[in-house]
């Protein structure tokens, strides 16, 4: 049975919000039925490029009762203020990571939905490319054995491109700088492959873009498992790179961008490209959203999820701050906002 497609307002019309928007039209689960921001012109060229109506307000957008969810890429720091309108609007609510820039407001906004009872689910596409997937399999069969080390590096040139007046550039916007705004999407893929984290021991520099923010990162982490990774972000690199290397007792696999997913099982020599076709991950993690939205499976990331996704970037800004180890828990635990 077709599902019928779930009407939609997109709220904030920054870059990502055309990013989700072009891969909502490349679904037939989705109507774009309206959006807003507070510059006109964002909103009317939006609402131009998309088909839909630019609603005068965001009150307007909560009060339209054919408006059955929200596609928010507002800033970090109004997640709370928006999400929970949404909530009490009864609007379902996607939401771009991370979930907020502190635990009390990620667990204040996930309990808002959860008592308007709508879908909250957060944008992390990354777990969902083809050879994290793959690799995941791998782990779950057992052909990994004990898992005992994972390396990854996600980095982009932003010299160019850097914004002084966006706030995801600002201490005050992105708390964290690289390491929260990037480097979030693999320290997911590293617990959704590893497992979740327990500690964190963190370092940050600013070297390159101006501004009050880092704009390089490195995290060692400790898994629940006893196995340890380390992460890399950086704004600062000469090209866009990622990498993500698995390391079991029994089989290894390596990732990275230009030469894609390669596999060593123990007693080879070397390793064997794994073919992984290229997946639509954003549209995917939408469609999942409206699914869920309409009662069929629920979001993989959710709010308590994201909440625990980013207090571990947290216990990592926290431990480059004190230059010591910082357990999540700690962070969890109210210890840090």
């Amino acid at each position: 049975m077709t599902q019928t497609p779930l009407k939609v307002a997109c709220l904030g019309m920054g870059w990502w919000s055309d990013v989700l928007a072009d891969a909502m039209k490349r679904s037939d689960r989705f109507e774009i039925v309206s959006c807003f921001t507070r510059s006109e012109e964002k909103r009317q060229a939006f609402a131009k490029k998309y088909g839909c109506s630019a609603a005068s307000s965001y009150d307007a957008i909560l009060k339209d009762k054919g408006i059955e969810a929200v596609v928010n890429t507002t800033p970090n720091n109004v997640h709370l203020e928006t999400t929970r309108a949404a909530a009490q609007a009864g609007k379902h609510v996607f939401l771009d990571k991370p979930i907020a820039n502190t635990i009390s407001d990620a667990r204040t906004l996930t309990e808002a939905c959860r008592k308007a009872g709508v879908v909250l689910a957060l944008g992390y596409q990354r777990r969902k490319e083809s050879h994290f997937r793959w690799v995941r399999k791998q782990i779950d069969d057992g052909v990994f054995g004990r898992l005992v080390n994972a390396e990854a590096n996600i980095s982009r040139d932003r010299l160019g491109q850097f914004d002084r007046n966006s706030w995801r550039y600002t201490a005050e916007g992105m708390p964290g700088g690289v390491m929260l705004q990037i480097g979030i999407h693999y320290t997911d893929v590293l617990e959704y492959l590893m497992g979740p984290v327990k500690a964190v021991n963190g370092r940050l520099a600013q070297l390159v873009l101006p501004g009050d923010n880092p704009d390089v990162a490195s995290l060692v982490m400790e898994h629940e498992n006893g196995a340890l990774s380390t992460l890399n972000a950086s704004y600062a690199s000469a090209s866009e790179y990622y990498c993500m290397n698995i390391y079991g007792k029994e089989a290894t696999a390596y990732y990275d961008l230009h030469q894609g997913l390669r596999f060593l099982k123990r007693g080879t020599q070397k390793p064997t490209p794994v073919p992984c076709e290229k997946n639509d991950t954003i549209r995917e993690e939408l469609e999942e959203f409206a699914g869920a939205a309409r009662g069929k499976g629920k979001p993989e990331m959710d709010g308590e999820a994201s909440t625990r996704s980013l207090a571990v970037l947290r216990a990592g800004i926290k431990s480059a701050r004190e230059g010591r180890r910082v357990e999540v828990a700690e962070i969890m635990n109210g210890a840090a906002k």
